[in-house]
């Protein structure tokens, strides 16, 4: 089997099997600790430029099949893992995971120590990585990498370039698409709604022009920061619709409204993370995939309070507007691939819709 290695731009590096496509290969390297999904985390725009790697030690058991997929062209770099199925076991199957990477033109490695590499990578932080073949020169390779800039324009890259609409005979939603996961569409559409998808930088007068029932913001990835487009959009909006935000969407709305965001030191990306709602107590475990949060003490003197707050860090996991119906979370509801604990969000989002006066948006 031909070899490839990993190499990070603190000088470490990893060598194994060679799998998916057979391009090299740069971007940040993250891990995922989800036990399943492997196909939802591949093909979530979110993960846009990262080489993923999988701390569940055998991927692709169950096969890669028609209906998990998150977008139609995955934006991932690379993917990492212990082991791949190369004879996966599921009636839905369709292909293997080595064959959708090969098909998707996503290179990976295999047969690597991930323990290890995950343990590196929660003391040093996220780190850049190339993959490349084994037998490329080190000291070049590592000199390439550390010369490359990682992208600021993700958004950009991810997000429908024009509007498009998903019919339905109920509330009219207009989801502004940040990096938008095909189950957030779903979850609306289960509901009935009429979604209109709309580009990143849509502007409010575009957006109110619409009329819509209510607004939704989009996951996506990268810097919140990179994305001013969406600042005066937010305001523009926030106390003439409803208003509901999800990861990046999150973030965005905390910029809008004063506060400030950081980049978490590896992120939280898996399937397992608690969060505590604080208005009840109740814990309930989320599917989340971001490196930056709001930054807590940049919330005095806003017009935001805390909702929800991570009980692994303590960092901000929700947020509310104290005059306008406006609430965001840090997390996934959509909760694909799981778990479905936060899938109310979606429920508390219709309802908000219900108002119909103008003077009834205030909390």
């Amino acid at each position: 089997m031909t070899k490839r290695i990993l190499m990070l731009e603190d000088g470490n590096y990893f060598i194994g099997n060679a799998i998916g496509s057979e391009k090299e290969t740069i971007g940040e390297v993250v891990f995922n600790t989800g036990m399943t999904g492997y196909q939802e985390t591949i093909t979530d725009p979110s993960y846009y430029g990262q080489i993923i790697t999988f701390t569940y030690p055998l991927v692709g058991n169950y096969g890669v099949n028609r209906d998990d997929f998150e977008s139609i062209n995955p934006a991932v770099k690379g993917v990492v893992v212990r082991e791949a199925a190369e004879y996966p076991s599921n009636w839905r199957n369709q292909i293997t995971l080595n064959e959708f990477l090969k098909e998707k033109g996503i290179p990976g490695i295999a047969g690597i120590d991930t323990r290890k590499l995950t343990k590196l990578i929660r003391k040093e932080g996220t780190l850049k990585g190339i993959l490349s073949a084994a037998t490329a020169d080190k000291e070049e390779l590592l000199h390439h990498l550390r010369s490359v800039r990682l992208p600021v324009d993700q958004v950009h890259e991810v997000s429908w370039a024009k509007a498009f609409a998903s019919p339905g005979d109920g509330k009219r939603v207009v989801l502004v698409d940040y990096g938008v996961k095909s189950s957030i569409l779903r979850e609306l559409n289960k509901r009935n709604c009429y979604v209109t998808v709309v580009p990143y930088n849509t502007t409010a007068e575009e957006i109110l022009a619409m009329h819509p029932d209510g607004v939704m913001l989009s996951n996506g990835p990268g810097d919140p920061k990179d994305v001013p487009e969406a600042l005066e959009m937010i305001r523009g909006i926030q106390g003439k619709l409803p208003l509901f935000g999800i990861c990046l969407g999150h973030q965005l709305f905390a910029l809008a409204n004063g506060a400030d965001t950081f980049k978490l030191k590896f992120g939280h990306r898996g399937a397992n993370h608690p969060v505590k709602e604080l208005a009840t107590g109740r814990v309930d475990f989320t599917a989340q995939n971001h490196g930056y949060a709001v930054e807590k003490e940049s919330l005095i003197g806003t017009d935001l309070k805390v909702t929800h707050i991570e009980l692994n860090d303590e960092t901000v996991e929700g947020l509310a507007h104290k005059e306008y119906q406006a609430y965001t979370v840090q997390y996934h509801p959509e909760a694909n691939p799981g778990p479905s604990d936060v899938n109310y969000l979606f429920d508390e989002f219709m309802e908000m819709m219900n108002v119909k006066e103008e003077g009834e948006l205030h909390a």
